[in-house]
């Protein structure tokens, strides 16, 4: 099992497990993690899974693939910054036991 930390807007920090090959946002998901709607199913096709990397792990997320479906979506997120990522494009691998991950204040 992999960890994830998700940091809320108001600095709650939730810490749920997922298993290895699943996504943030399932991990989200699964674990009633409020702030992330993940509308389109994981498809990448609506941005209501947009979270902050945290600046410690974003160098192990990495970016999104500039002019990609998903750095396309991030531009209409609310709040995008240069840490944007969409929670269902991040594979949980277990380079990334610990991750943490900041929810926006708004979701759309």
């Amino acid at each position: 099992m992999i960890k994830v930390i998700f940091v809320s807007a108001d600095g709650s920090r939730r810490s749920v497990e997922i298993d290895e090959g699943l996504t943030a946002r399932e991990a989200a998901l699964f674990n009633n993690v409020p702030g992330i709607d993940g509308d389109c199913g994981g498809v990448c096709a609506c941005a209501t899974c947009h979270v902050h990397v945290d600046h410690a792990w974003i160098n192990q997320v990495g970016l999104p693939e500039e002019g990609g479906m998903e750095d396309d979506l991030i531009q209409f997120a609310e709040g995008a910054t240069e840490t944007s990522r969409l929670a269902c494009q991040i594979p949980m691998i277990p380079a990334l036991d610990g991750l943490v991950l900041h929810l926006p204040k708004l979701q759309h």
